[in-house]
């Protein structure tokens, strides 16, 4: 029937223990018996998506003209900038991708202040350091500048004045934030690469007493004078800056401007009281369908139903201990699929149980119609689970694609899920059924297996 029956009961509870340790925990450590130092750690929380705890998706697109060709190298680089600013802000667990050839999708499950975060996704972040001469801009104008990122001619407008760019915020090295002597106001330090601090240092030491305004995306943040040579490479910005509002723009010149200019086409905003009714009426809805499903497999296939019950708890129980130990996001769409995907688990059961009764009904040993059940219902099962695994992978390429989330989740869990389902169904299930026939050795198969 099977050999080495003992050996894959014992994997099987290893398997399972392991399953409910990571299910039961919200973080894993491994502490030094001698020491009590802290070898290994992680955190095993589930991650929630948008549509299950609430926050905000944006839907970013290229502020160029549509008829304009966006070079996708830029694109991608756009994305990991608004990816590294939003991380910056402290917004956890955000996912930024690109939808189609000129959008980006950004995703902030939990997140509470929206506002901040648009903000700073749509900064290009330019920032310039303009000869102004012996005029002193006001802070907050719009100062237009001889600087183009696409290198294309600046020319002034009627009763404006070009200033002249000494450099850009290419050339900074690294940005924090401070405040001044008396605590009062917030700074922004900076310290400048070797050329950008030759550049700084030649144009102080030859404009002592004027104006050098500090210009993001054409608008002035401050416009200090020169009060003498600054050799060093390091200096700050001074303006009204509160506390949220420097940090931001910290985030926005350490992380470069982006090379695509981008604007919010739209923005959908849930709350967090909708995601968690959506999750626990998820939750009941599996649970409820499970109890069926479970009723239904123990009264018409009695023993061996019992055993594709015991089965499914436990793949259920490895797939969410997989889910949280790698840190994947579950979505509604994702519960879907992996509700879909024990539903595969169960045909596979189905299948074998079928074929164990037609092989008992002509006459076969218990043992005889386990072994041909597994081996005749085979092929169809392989089919079945691979054209699966085929349709995820086609969808979850859709999504990748086209930037639609929903269905990149449902794909993954699904994918997983069927994987999973497989192994179940061929190996737990067929071990635990083997394990109740040795151990009761049923006569009465009418009764056992509900011929």
């Amino acid at each position: 029937m099977i050999r080495n029956l003992t050996n894959r009961i014992i994997f099987i509870v290893v398997i399972l223990a392991l399953a409910l340790w990571i299910d039961l925990s919200s973080k894993i450590e491994f502490r030094n018996p001698v020491t009590d130092d802290i070898i290994f750690s992680q955190s095993v929380e589930p991650r929630l998506g948008l549509d299950l705890q609430g926050g905000l998706q944006v839907l970013l697109e290229a502020d160029i003209p549509a008829d304009q060709q966006i070079d996708p190298a830029a694109l991608e680089i756009a994305r990991v900038i608004v990816q590294q600013r939003t991380d910056a802000l402290g917004v956890n667990e955000n996912v930024i991708q690109i939808a189609g050839d000129r959008r980006i999708v950004g995703e902030f499950p939990g997140l509470e202040d929206t506002e901040s975060v648009l903000a700073t996704i749509q900064q290009t972040g330019l920032l310039e350091f303009v000869d102004t001469g012996d005029f002193a801009p006001e802070e907050g104008s719009f100062l237009v500048t001889d600087y183009s990122p696409t290198g294309a001619p600046v020319e002034a407008a009627e009763g404006e004045t070009i200033y002249h760019t000494i450099m850009t915020g290419a050339e900074l090295d690294a940005v924090t934030v401070s405040q001044d002597q008396l605590g009062a106001n917030y700074l922004i330090d900076f310290r400048l690469k070797s050329d950008g601090a030759k550049i700084f240092g030649e144009h102080t030491s030859a404009n002592n007493g004027k104006f050098l305004a500090i210009v993001l995306d054409k608008q002035v943040i401050s416009a200090p004078i020169i009060n003498g040579a600054i050799t060093g490479g390091e200096g700050s910005i001074s303006g009204n800056f509160t506390f949220e509002s420097a940090n931001a723009f910290a985030v926005q010149l350490r992380y470069g401007s982006l090379p695509v200019p981008l604007k919010v086409v739209e923005t959908r905003i849930i709350g967090p009281t909708l995601g968690a009714d959506s999750l626990n009426k998820s939750l009941m809805a599996g649970l409820i369908g499970m109890a069926i499903v479970a009723l239904f497999m123990v009264v018409y296939y009695r023993m061996p139903g019992v055993a594709a019950v015991l089965s499914i708890l436990t793949y259920a129980l490895i797939a969410f201990a997989i889910f949280k130990w790698f840190h994947f996001t579950l979505t509604l769409p994702g519960i879907a699929g992996f509700l879909l995907s024990t539903g595969s688990a169960l045909d596979a059961n189905i299948l074998i149980f079928e074929r164990i009764k037609e092989e008992l009904r002509n006459g076969r040993s218990i043992v005889q119609a386990l072994d041909l059940g597994w081996t005749r219902a085979w092929s169809s099962i392989r089919d079945s689970n691979l054209s699966a695994i085929i349709t995820a992978v086609i969808l979850f390429w859709f999504g990748s694609s086209f930037g639609a989330t929903i269905v990149k989740g449902f794909s993954l869990t699904l994918a997983l899920g069927v994987i999973i389902s497989l192994f179940t169904a061929i190996y737990i299930t067929r071990t635990i059924l083997a394990l109740f026939i040795t151990s009761f050795k049923p006569k009465n198969l009418e009764a056992w297996f509900g011929l």
